[in-house]
């Protein structure tokens, strides 16, 4: 349940003259768990153990903490600084909410749902009308959450559901303005049951995030091994191969740290390494990931593991001078109605004295309502993931619900086919639909559910276009964990027509090839025999379907190998068809059209395997460039250069080079030195440099972000200016950094290979 300080204050007078009389002597269990095992032999003892006063310290900084960053998460993952891009209104756009009944407001009301989030967000952190800013946040947070599914994700689900708990919670007990204006809740107790709550939740975060990464994917290195490539990891790389750096540091420690980070935490004499690890992890994962304020936040969570009482002493270290800004450091704590205080009888008459005999507690209801709460609520969440049985529509290879089951990470994906068929109902002719059209999100691709949504959205934006009653087939091949590229919807089915529940198994959804995982080891001694040049792609299929592929130009000796099961290649211009055992292989045109046909009675597993000729060409330019380059700087170069090499020359000027150049491979070599200088001056710079660029960043969007709300709730206030008028609020509001503005048009991307990161 809890550590309980030794220094939480006085609970009552009588309580501390009974310990003067009496020094009270702590079990073992006690010291180790903060209360005694008849504490759990009642449930009337339970409710007292629960309501037990408590500091209010830690949990009022915890509360100041995670209302500054879902401030800040506001305009950054919640997408204030780009909220006209993503409700637009009057455009035909998919959008896939849980509900389909939920639908955004018009674009300026929206912004006001953000500026209702906001402040509920500020007056959480202020501890300024605090259960009404609970409610204005968590309101509006869980409508934008509900919105859309594709943002789905287990930290955005964590900061919803503990805004919640907070709402339930007294935590503008210490250091809050509502203490200000009213003394009565001014440093007072708080139920044990506050911290209760958090606790188990963080506990429940990292340890069933460790149990999902029992899979045997994760313990055999496959869900992550792409991370072992980042710069993070090159202390590691010193001293092991990268594929070691893979299993044991990235999937090993990963997996102990989740398995045992709440244990460590919540005992004294662990807490101190726990806090080393879990900061060093959390912050690798800020510069490994693009996830907000997600480590700052399960950050800000580890303190509420030590004693309630910690900001006090932490505070009290500070100049006096400081500490009229600062929280209370005093211990005299003030009772609390939402606490159980033991009640002390004393049987003292004039001849003879006897210890003070400690009364049955007195119990209300909402001292009863809070254990019940914290006791359902804990069963709810080691309950909610391993709830996917109930939501079988949302099984697409990782079960249910993806949003409440802590497996961060546990799946990789990559796609290597995405295919969009429409037909028109009535006049029977068929076409093609860019992946994505008409929608802002990718996600759609990998569940049922929003494919679903998608397809019924397209079928009603069709007819727009001529095409009448219109049927949606999808082709999508995906490749979990290094797996191979396969189906994981039936391109035969209409899913305009098809049937979907969330509460049934889905019909229309390819399986894993679970059981051809093993195939992964061989991949990889397939791929290590190979040139730097050659690529491969494995892939497999269902007996009865066939891929039809493309063979660009620029991918010369493209051939096809069989694996497992029987194949029949039909070369679509020439009318040829060949039938492959497994060992055979056969070399396909480019520039042409080709089927591959399963025809065993299992899956068929095969692997193209080719060279882009054109980018190796260019690699053999960009050499010798490179090499003649050199030679000009060391002087070694003695024959003159003709006019369209001069620009090599001039190449360390800067850009002026690469625009003067009107040989095309020249032009793209300088650009790609340009680029390569700059990846090279962004790692190389210090510590300040990289603080100012990224502040310079932060504040532009964030500036977007407020200038955007100004202007909406303006519109909603007085009317929509002349449209000269709003052109120019709106340009204003775009205004970024002369860098930013120069290079927008050309991100600078990481030459090893770490841009997924």
């Amino acid at each position: 349940f809890s550590m309980q300080n030794h220094k939480n204050g006085k609970t009552s007078h009588k309580d501390a003259t009974s310990k003067k009389d009496k020094p009270q002597t702590k079990t073992k269990m006690e010291h180790i768990f903060g209360f005694k095992k008849e504490d759990l032999t009642s449930w009337r003892s339970l409710v007292s153990l629960l309501n037990r006063p408590t500091d209010p310290a830690s949990l009022g900084i915890f509360r100041c903490l995670f209302g500054l960053l879902m401030a800040i998460d506001i305009t950054q993952e919640r997408g204030l600084s780009h909220l006209d891009y993503k409700y637009l209104d009057g455009a035909p756009v998919c959008r896939f909410p849980l509900f389909n009944f939920l639908q955004p407001l018009p674009m300026d009301w929206m912004y006001l749902v953000y500026v209702v989030m906001f402040l509920g967000a500020l007056g959480i952190m202020f501890g300024c009308f605090y259960r009404l800013s609970c409610l204005m946040f968590i309101s509006t947070y869980w409508y934008i959450f509900f919105l859309d599914k594709t943002t789905w994700n287990n930290h955005s689900y964590l900061y919803g559901i503990i805004g919640f708990q907070l709402i339930l919670m007294d935590g503008n007990r210490y250091w809050s303005i509502d203490g200000l204006w009213k003394p009565s809740i001014r440093n007072a107790h708080v139920p044990l049951w506050n911290y209760t709550v958090l606790r188990a939740q963080i506990f429940i975060v990292y340890f069933i995030a460790g149990v999902k990464k029992l899979d045997a994917d994760w313990v055999e290195g496959y869900s992550m091994s792409y991370l072992a490539h980042h710069w993070l990891f090159d202390p590691f790389k010193v001293i092991l191969p990268v594929d070691l750096v893979s299993l044991l540091v990235v999937h090993g420690c990963g997996l102990v740290l989740d398995l045992t980070a709440g244990y460590l935490l919540f005992f004294d004499v662990t807490r101190p390494y726990a806090f080393f690890f879990v900061s060093y992890f959390h912050c690798m994962n800020s510069q490994l990931f693009s996830i907000g304020m997600f480590p700052y936040t399960m950050l800000a969570t580890s303190p509420l593991f030590c004693y309630p009482d910690w900001p006090r002493r932490f505070f009290a270290r500070f100049p006096a001078f400081l500490r009229g800004a600062l929280p209370f450091t005093t211990c005299d704590l003030q009772p609390s109605t939402s606490c159980v205080y033991p009640e002390i009888e004393n049987t003292s008459t004039e001849r003879q004295e006897t210890p003070p005999v400690a009364k049955t507690p007195k119990l209300r209801l909402r001292h009863k309502l809070g254990a019940i709460f914290t006791v359902l609520y804990i069963i709810e969440q080691f309950f909610l993931p391993y709830s996917h049985f109930i939501t079988q529509g949302y099984n697409n290879w990782t079960n249910g619900l993806y949003g409440y089951s802590w497996d961060m990470m546990v799946h990789s994906r990559s796609h290597q086919h995405v295919k969009i068929t429409y037909k028109d109902g009535k006049t029977g002719e068929i076409g093609f639909l860019n992946p994505g059209v008409f929608t802002q999100s990718r996600r759609w691709k990998d569940h049922g559910d929003m494919l679903k949504q998608y397809a019924t959205c397209l079928s009603q934006l069709l007819p727009r276009y001529n095409i009448s009653e219109p049927e949606i087939y999808f082709d999508i091949w995906v490749s979990i964990n290094e797996r191979f590229q396969q189906r994981i919807f039936d391109p035969r089915v209409d899913i305009v027509k098809a049937d979907w529940s969330p509460f049934q198994p889905n019909p229309w959804l390819m399986p894993l090839l679970v059981d051809l995982s093993p195939w992964r080891t061989k991949f990889q001694e397939i791929e290590g025999s190979l040139d730097n040049q050659t690529e491969i792609v494995f892939i497999a299929d269902f007996p009865g379907l066939h891929l039809e592929n493309f063979v660009s130009e620029d991918l010369g000796n493209t051939s096809v190998q069989v694996l497992q099961g029987k194949v029949n290649i039909e070369i679509v211009e020439e009318k040829k068809n060949f039938t492959l055992e497994p060992g055979e292989q056969i070399k396909v045109p480019a520039g042409a059209y080709h089927k591959v046909y399963t025809v065993s009675d299992e899956p068929s597993c095969y692997m193209y395997i080719y060279v882009n000729t054109t980018e190796a060409a260019l690699q053999e330019n960009f050499t010798k460039l490179f090499e003649l380059q050199e030679r000009i700087r060391n002087g070694t170069e003695t024959e003159p250069l003709p006019p369209e090499l001069q620009p090599l020359i001039a190449a360390d000027d800067g850009e002026g080079a690469e625009v003067n150049a009107t040989d095309p491979i020249v032009r793209l070599f300088l650009k790609r030195q340009r680029r390569m200088k700059e990846v090279k001056k962004r790692r190389e710079a210090g510590v300040l440099e990289r603080l100012e660029r990224f502040t310079i960043k932060k504040y532009y969007s964030v500036r977007r972000g407020f200038l955007m709300t100004a202007i909406a709730l303006r519109n909603l206030a007085v009317g929509l200016p002349p449209l000269e008028q709003l052109t120019r609020e709106v340009a204003f509001a775009n205004m970024k950094e002369p860098q930013a503005e120069a290079n927008q048009d050309e991100r600078l991307k990481d030459e090893v290979g770490h841009t997924e990161l």
